[in-house]
């Protein structure tokens, strides 16, 4: 009997027409930033009703010059959640300024906007919310917080590209919004990012700060005011963007209808196994504002014999990819060198060390969602504590 056909995590899908527009990129012999490029931002644009949008060669610059455009650096502080892609403090702490970790809520798992205003200091000058799995934070009070004490939002909106808040685009409202568009996101250009920026002067620095601080006048004429680096995106990926964002509508679709089978199966397969008093934590139920970017489950490491990555083994073994998204941040080395602790926000010290993703993607099967949820299940089953 064949074993049964792996299921990871996440895959990026790109059909036919994506591949020809490669192409003829290609063929047309302008690869780098051109025309494609140009096209790309004035498209997400639109989709951002109409604010100016810059790309650049992945999700991590954009954030690194949305904090840039803000005038962060040495000496200010800039409030966050521990539990993200590090990419998003260590941009923080590469423009010379100091991340400052707010604990999480545990039910959306995003930073908890209730615990925001103690952690404000004279110092405080940002906020860096980050929607985890694409779940947006209360933007109502992000922003009344940050307007009570003039602060800066730069929102890591990095897996939120599609989702809303009360019926409006992220990023099409709020201040600066950073956007990845890395191989496993909902709009994929393989490696890229871009950001939502609130004037033509922003749009105008952020190009300078993207390719080395240069800014070209008539036919010959250039200077560098500013010090930028090399983060430009290229054609190749600005072609595959724009065909993306012709397939999103339908690869949302999918997203959602599979969430619902995993809420489904999962608690249909709890019930059965006799499971139902089990603290198995699933995401917040919302069809409304979230993208579906992942599906994650917290598992209750508490009432079961076996950690994570033992149960990631045995799903392994059942032909199934996970990932975990993410350890809480301060726990990492260099940041505990700089005297950060994980005991500071216990509710992320607790979901970094538990919470799971599981695969999620449009290509996937119905049957997938099944296979998926009967194996965790029956996992937690298998190492249930007496």
């Amino acid at each position: 009997m064949s074993a049964p056909t792996f299921i990871p995590f996440t895959r990026p899908n790109f059909n036919q027409e994506t591949i020809d527009a490669v192409a003829e990129v290609l063929r047309s012999g302008w690869v780098t930033s051109g025309p494609k490029l140009a096209e790309f931002e004035s498209t997400l644009s639109e989709y951002f009703g109409g604010r100016p949008v810059r790309c650049f060669a992945n999700g991590t610059a954009t954030m690194k010059i949305a904090l840039q455009v803000a005038g962060i650096g040495p000496g200010d502080e800039v409030i966050t959640t521990p539990i993200s892609w590090v990419a998003t403090s260590n941009v923080i702490l590469g423009v010379g300024a100091k991340p400052v970790f707010v604990d999480i809520d545990p039910i959306t798992r995003n930073i908890d906007l209730n615990k925001v205003a103690n952690a404000i200091t004279p110092k405080t000058r940002a906020i860096m919310p980050v929607y985890l799995a694409g779940l947006p934070v209360d933007m109502d009070r992000l922003y009344a917080i940050a307007n009570q004490y003039k602060l800066r939002v730069i929102e890591d909106a990095a897996q939120a590209f599609g989702s809303q808040w009360q019926g409006k685009r992220i990023g099409s409202i709020g201040d600066l919004v950073s956007f990845s568009f890395q191989a496993n996101k909902n709009l994929s250009t393989v490696e890229g990012g871009c950001l939502v920026l609130n004037n033509e002067a922003e749009a105008k620095l952020a190009e300078k700060l993207r390719l080395q601080g240069l800014a070209r006048q008539g036919m010959d004429g250039m200077d560098v005011d500013v010090l930028g680096g090399k983060d430009n995106l290229a054609d190749v990926n600005a072609v595959i963007g724009l065909e993306q964002l012709k397939q999103l509508p339908s690869y949302q679709t999918r997203r959602a209808a599979l969430a619902r089978q995993y809420f489904d199966l999962i608690r249909t397969e709890l019930k059965s196994a006799g499971l139902e008093d089990l603290n198995l934590e699933l995401p917040v139920e919302n069809f409304t504002d979230t993208n579906w970017h992942m599906f994650q489950v917290v598992l209750p490491l508490d009432q079961i014999t076996i950690d994570r990555a033992q149960v990631m083994m045995e799903l392994k073994d059942l032909g199934i990819g996970t990932g975990v998204h993410y350890p809480a941040i301060t726990g990492f080395t260099l940041y505990k060198d700089q005297g950060y602790k994980t005991s500071d926000t216990p509710i992320a010290e607790r979901i970094g060390r538990s919470i799971l993703t599981l695969p999620l993607f449009p290509a996937m099967t119905d049957e997938d969602i099944g296979r998926i949820a009967k194996g965790l299940v029956g996992i937690l089953k298998k190492y249930r504590k007496n």
